[in-house]
């Protein structure tokens, strides 16, 4: 779309974008309208700053009458107290001319006046996840109304502990309602949280550009297996002058620990890690360290580099290849900023490879292949994940798979294959004398 006249709402809205000095839709914005009004349920790729908030609510709002409900239809969750402000404002500044009641609850504040709020009767509910649950138990916000489910931020929400908060909220609403989530990033945890809880959801894709960026030079390295990858890593953070300050991304946490692990022995003083379940002040301390250059590389995974504000990064190493390829492209990102040169590396095994040509195929590009240097050791070490798997088909202690026919499995005898049916007798009285119809049967008057 390539105006807000080519949407199909309300004049009050109409009035409302006029005022705001909005003329053209942003991408996620003009993607989601279609999707959102269909009633569809909604994953939205897009990241801070790309007008989402916008996106989810105009067609939210059209689709928003005028009742005298007491209870709210449309409940927004958010990560943090600041994104609750925010989202009320807008909100807010998009309902000038509706008469929509709209009201933000977060944890820090008296729960008391959140419920007095509530029992004023409100149309839409912004909140933090722990104080919404609060709310909920305590019964003084009702879910039976809610027509509509935003979570926003939900890979921030994954990564602060709300999942059990959420799947709890989840398990509470009414089960006839649309799903709408928005994350900058894509995640396994996200992947299991639609799977779960939405129903034939379509995605939107507009976080991150597919043409790479010009001021980055790509590389990528073919590696064996995960140890090999250490080595490789080892060798390349020697070289202090080309590598002065280095983002390390792995696919989850454990694979961060364990490579954290592996490089202190090496770079005990230089080294730091963040992820989720760090502590926040560990997390904080790691990225004041890397970010002030007392330290010189950070491990991190996807979700807890979203929120980084990080500068003059020489390097994005990604040690794991992101099964995502909207993922590389916001990891490469982080370099090469304020149009300074940067580079990043990939490393990827033969198991990465597919991961490897998405990227690709995404940029519509090949990244620059680099031989693997003759002095890296080739690592015979594998991690649990890569070992291959021990097939056992006589161990008594594993259960053989349903339907699976071992050795001394043998036909019935034909006497032992006959089904008991209740005995001749009881077969031909039941014929003769069938249950009469009446008029109490629902059917009679059509089996006539």
């Amino acid at each position: 779309m390539q105006s807000f006249d080519e949407f199909k709402i309300s004049n009050q809205l109409r009035y409302a974008i006029t005022d705001l000095g909005y003329a053209i839709p942003t991408p996620i914005q003009s993607q989601a309208f279609p999707v959102i009004s269909s009633g569809k349920d909604v994953l939205g790729i897009a990241q801070t700053g790309t007008g989402k908030t916008f996106a989810y609510m105009l067609p939210i709002l059209q689709m928003l009458p005028y009742s005298k409900e007491k209870h709210p239809r449309v409940l927004i969750l958010v990560p943090t107290r600041e994104l609750v402000i925010q989202v009320v404002e807008e909100i807010t500044k998009f309902s000038k001319y509706l008469d929509n009641r709209a009201v933000g609850v977060y944890g820090g504040t008296n729960i008391n006046t959140q419920k007095a709020l509530l029992d004023e009767g409100q149309d839409i509910v912004v909140g933090t996840p722990g104080r919404l649950y609060d709310l909920i138990l305590s019964r003084a916000l009702r879910l039976k109304s809610i027509k509509k489910l935003v979570i926003d931020e939900v890979d921030v929400m994954l990564d602060l502990g709300f999942r059990f908060q959420l799947t709890n909220i989840f398990d509470l609403l009414p089960a006839n309602r649309q799903n709408i989530m928005f994350s900058a990033t894509m995640t396994e945890d996200i992947e299991d949280l639609i799977t779960d809880f939405f129903i034939s959801s379509q995605k939107i894709s507009v976080a991150l550009s597919g043409t790479p960026l010009e001021n980055i030079t790509q590389s990528c390295y073919a590696v064996p297996n995960f140890y090999t990858k250490v080595n490789l890593l080892v060798h390349l953070l020697k070289n202090t002058d080309t590598f002065k300050k280095v983002l390390v991304f792995v696919s989850n946490k454990r694979s961060a620990d364990r490579l954290f692990e592996e490089l202190q022995g090496f770079y005990n003083d230089e080294i730091c890690v963040i992820h989720s379940n760090k502590t926040q002040n560990y997390r904080m301390r790691s990225v004041k360290q890397f970010d002030e250059g007392f330290n010189r590389i950070l491990v991190t995974t996807d979700v807890m580099a979203r929120g980084l504000d990080l500068n003059e990064i020489s390097h994005v190493i990604n040690f794991d290849t992101p099964g995502f390829p909207e993922n590389y492209m916001h990891r490469i990102g982080r370099t090469g900023r304020a149009e300074k040169k940067g580079e990043s590396l990939l490393f990827y095994s033969e198991k990465e490879i597919d991961a490897k040509n998405a990227i690709e195929a995404l940029m519509n590009m090949e990244i620059h292949q680099i031989p693997f240097p003759g002095v890296v050791e080739i690592s015979k070490r594998l991690t649990a994940e890569e070992q291959p798997k021990v097939i056992e088909p006589n161990n008594p202690h594993k259960q053989a798979k349903e339907n699976e026919r071992g050795e001394s499995f043998h036909e019935k005898a034909e006497k032992n294959k006959k089904t008991n049916e209740g005995g001749s007798y009881k077969r031909i009285i039941k014929a003769k004398y069938k249950k009469p119809k009446t008029r109490g049967d629902k059917n009679y008057n059509k089996r006539k």
